[in-house]
């Protein structure tokens, strides 16, 4: 019998944990989300390269908190971000973990679910947490690439200064698990795009013009990546509002960038879930499809 959640509060939750290379931390950080009544593993995916792994959750708020934090304890007892190197940014065995309302919540119920989880992990394993998106204190932690700037290896100090104490915790990261962002946010889509060439300068200058905080796309954060094992870069990018940036559109200014360079764009993926309607979008722009809609996706019209 398939379950039903139709009538029940769902809420999906996105952790991203400093581990994409040892398959048996990997198995022993998402055990928790397995097997559990009222959680369901969507999706978990790691990436060498990145030395990142995206796990994809969803489930009653409870059961779901209850699930996160044994994952975090997982994380902090397997990870040791002194011995970490990897392309992607982070700052902490677990880097950032986001509640996003699903069903039958608001973000309202999504924030309070935050700060019950950050409340735990900092009680539970003496893991420091910053608050940001929805569930940020103050204007200048609502973006995770400022809490993040730094990284591991400088947040010994940044966590000293008055304004960046965090929200749960004392001014002093864990000795190996470094700190924590927590927070509430809407649906976003990992999206990255993959470029004929090992130069990283390029996908650097390609992401600073593709992004919004350097006068590009509105809701696209980028940046430059390093693909070793495939001998080539990326522009890595967390879209945040796909109806109002799609996806196509980051793609075509990246081959439009990439053409400046003599590059060519080769490939893309997507990391994790991803929302019907962004790649719906981008089929109807790339096939010129005249006045379609998702409700024409036979898929879309057995799940209603």
């Amino acid at each position: 019998m398939v379950k039903r959640w139709s009538m029940k509060k769902i809420m999906e939750c996105v952790p991203n944990f400093s581990e994409g290379r040892d398959q048996d931390k990997i198995e022993r950080i998402v055990a928790p989300f397995r097997e559990r009544e009222g959680v369901k593993l969507l999706d978990h995916q790691r990436d060498a390269d990145h030395n990142r792994l995206v796990v994809t959750v969803v489930g009653e708020p409870e059961a779901l908190r209850d699930a996160v934090i044994a994952a975090v304890g997982k994380a902090v007892e397997v990870i040791d971000m002194r011995q970490h190197q990897g392309q992607h940014p982070r700052m902490g065995a677990v880097d950032v973990i986001p509640f996003i309302p699903l069903k039958n919540v608001t973000m309202e119920d999504a924030v309070t679910l935050s700060k019950d989880v950050a409340k735990a992990i900092w009680e539970t394993y003496r893991f420091p947490v910053f608050l940001y998106e929805a569930s940020a204190a103050s204007p200048g932690r609502k973006d995770l690439a400022n809490i993040r700037k730094g990284q591991f290896e400088g947040m010994p100090e940044k966590i000293k200064l008055p304004e960046w104490k965090p929200d749960f915790g004392e001014a002093a990261i864990h000795p190996t698990a470094g700190v924590v962002a927590v927070g509430a946010r809407m649906p976003l889509v990992a999206f990255n795009v993959n470029l004929d060439t090992d130069n990283i300068e390029i996908a650097n200058a390609i992401a600073k013009t593709v992004r919004h905080v350097s006068g590009g796309l509105r809701y696209c954060k980028a940046i430059g990546i390093v693909l070793k094992e495939r001998n080539m870069v990326q522009v890595s990018m967390n879209m945040t509002d796909f109806t109002k940036t799609p996806l196509y559109r980051a793609v075509e200014l990246i081959r439009i960038e990439a053409k400046r360079y003599g590059v060519n764009v080769v490939g893309s993926e997507i990391v994790g879930l991803v929302p019907m309607g962004a790649l719906v979008d981008a089929a109807s722009y790339y096939m010129g499809l005249e006045n379609f809609s998702i409700e024409q996706v036979l898929e879309a019209r057995i799940m209603e």
